[in-house]
Parts: structure tokens; sequence; C-alpha cells
């Protein structure tokens, strides 16, 4: 999808990864909404056959770049009328054997945007990940709980860092120079869309589970997880964009249905009618030597209730089956 010699009319909100698998649902749920909007995206992790729905809609503008090689980025942001910050490396593959590119895009890409932001006074929504909750062994996580990240010997949680250290930018910018930015914590959002290349577990299982394949579960498979169907993510952030109550603070969003890994492989076989096996892969065979992981990631989502009167309840059946068709 080239990009045009001119933009939307202001208003209009940018979309920093709006090529994402997210992203390009927000994007479609912003147009669908009478939104003009203008997507940053450099395509290393997103495509553009996520954006085909949309690409007559004459209120989209697709620029294809990095943030900090966006020439237009100042005037853009200082146009914008919100900013949604997607724009990520995404998956457990690209962390562990990329983490030098993801510990570089994250933060350089981050303080481009939140400069120009900060600037013009751009309200911004940045998107950070369950990931900063680290090896933490609570059953639940608060927005306000201690984070325990793991050694920096294991690229495992570079992301983590990454994300966490974003978060902190943006909250000095939010102190210090006034920025009105919201940070939501994003709980292993899945759905139509979704690749398995990056290493999302869903997406792989029924792959897998379709074609016949035994669905490959590494480690114990004792690990658990809650899902969240994207069209409630996109819902949530959404609401947050017109709730200026929520700048300055930190949600969750995600699912809270907990299940272990190995339970949601039979679940998957057993929602599509698949014969395929389940194997078990140990960690060191999946990813390499020592690889840390959280046992459980379920989000609290009161906080995100009691400020915008909603939270993700798409049963997890229904994410299978919405997500394998």
């Amino acid at each position: 999808m080239p990009a045009t010699a001119t933009q939307p009319a202001a208003p209009f909100v940018l979309v920093t990864g709006g090529a994402g698998f997210i992203g390009s649902h927000l994007v479609g749920r912003l147009l669908r909404d009478g939104q003009s909007v203008v997507v940053i995206d450099d395509f290393s992790t997103g495509s553009r056959q996520n954006l085909q729905p949309y690409q007559a809609d004459p209120r989209l503008r697709v620029i294809p770049s990095r943030i900090s090689a966006c020439a237009e980025l100042p005037q853009l942001v200082a146009q914008a009328e919100f900013v949604f910050h997607l724009a990520a490396t995404v998956g457990v593959d690209l962390v562990v054997k990329s983490a030098l590119h993801v510990l570089e895009a994250s933060f350089n890409e981050t303080q481009c945007l939140l400069h120009a932001a900060a600037k013009a006074g751009t309200p911004i929504l940045f998107t950070s990940t369950s990931e900063v909750y680290g090896k933490s062994a609570k059953p639940a996580f608060d927005e306000n709980d201690d984070l325990l990240i793991g050694p920096p010997g294991q690229s495992r949680w570079s992301y983590a860092c990454s994300k966490l250290t974003d978060e902190f930018l943006a909250l000095a910018h939010a102190r210090e120079n006034k920025l009105p930015v919201t940070i939501v914590r994003l709980f292993n959002t899945v759905g139509p869309r979704q690749t398995g290349r990056y290493g999302m577990v869903l997406p792989r299982f029924i792959e897998a589970a379709k074609a016949g394949r035994p669905l490959r579960v590494f480690g114990d498979g004792g690990q658990s997880r809650c899902f969240c169907l994207v069209h409630d993510t996109v819902e949530a952030l959404v609401r947050l964009q017109h709730c200026p109550a929520a700048r300055g603070e930190i949600f969750n969003i995600g699912g809270t249905e907990e299940i272990t890994i190995l339970e949601l492989a039979r679940l998957v076989t057993a929602t599509l009618g698949s014969t395929s096996p389940i194997e078990l892969i140990p960690y060191d065979q999946a990813y390499a030597p020592g690889f840390d992981d959280m046992r459980r990631r379920k989000p609290l989502v009161e906080k995100l209730e009691r400020f915008v009167g909603f939270k993700p309840q798409t049963s997890l059946r229904d994410i299978i089956r919405l997500t394998a068709e």
C-alpha cells in the first residue's frame, strides 16, 4: 500500500505499528468510527496484507518508515488529535534471538515519539506488556505490583526491560513535561490475522491442529496464561483514548480465564475436532539453554473496568473458534 502525497484532514489519529496484528484491527475500528488515520510502520513484523481491507479508504494514509526515520514525525504528532504507539518487536522467538534489536528499537523509537508528543502536548497511549511483571509468583497481577525481572544474562528478559524502560520514560515525560500519556500492559492478545511465525502459542496450535500436525507444548505444559480476543483489546484501547481521567495511569488489558498451556492444546484439538497429537518439547530445545519463563500470567482488570466500564469477557472456546475461522 503506497503512501500518498496528502494526509487525512485534521483531526486524525496517528497509529504507529498500524500494520501489525493488533494495530490493523485498531485502524479498522477507528475508520469504522468515522476517524481519519495515519499509520507509521516499517513492516518489519507487520504486514501490508493486514491493512488490505482498508486500502481503498481515503481517510487512511500509510507511511512505510521507522518512527525515527520519518521526516514528518514532528508535524504529524503536532497535528494528530491522539497517538497510539503500538510499534514493537513481537514474539518470544525474536526476543531470544535478537535481543540487541529489541532493546535498541524499543528505546530509540519510543524516545523519538515521546519527545515529539511532549513538545506538541498531544495525548498518547503507549502499549506495554505483561512481560514487565517478570518472574513474580503472584496468582494475579495488579498495576501497582512490584516487578521481578530475571538476570541480564538471559536475553529472555530483554523485551520486558525494554518495555519497562519505555514506561519509565513515558511517565517521566508526564511528570516533567505534562505529557498526557496512558500506559497499557497487554496480556496475550489473540485472534484473526495473528501469525504463529514469531512464537505465538495459540495460532501455532490452531495451525497445527488444522493441518493434522503435532501440537508442540514447550516445557512441562504446566505454565498458565490468559488470552484476550483482539476485538476486546481494541475496545479497551478506544475507550481509554476517550477517557481523560486515564492520563498518567497504567492499565492491564487481558482476559481472566486462566488455563495451562497443556490444557490449551487439548482445548484447541477438542474445539476444532482435531486428532493431532500433543508433544512436550523441553525449553532448552525450543529456545536456548537456561531459558526462563513465568509460571502464571493473569491480570487483574478491575482498574480498567472502573475507569472505562469495560473488561474483556470473550470465552476462550469462542476465541479459539474465531481465530480458527
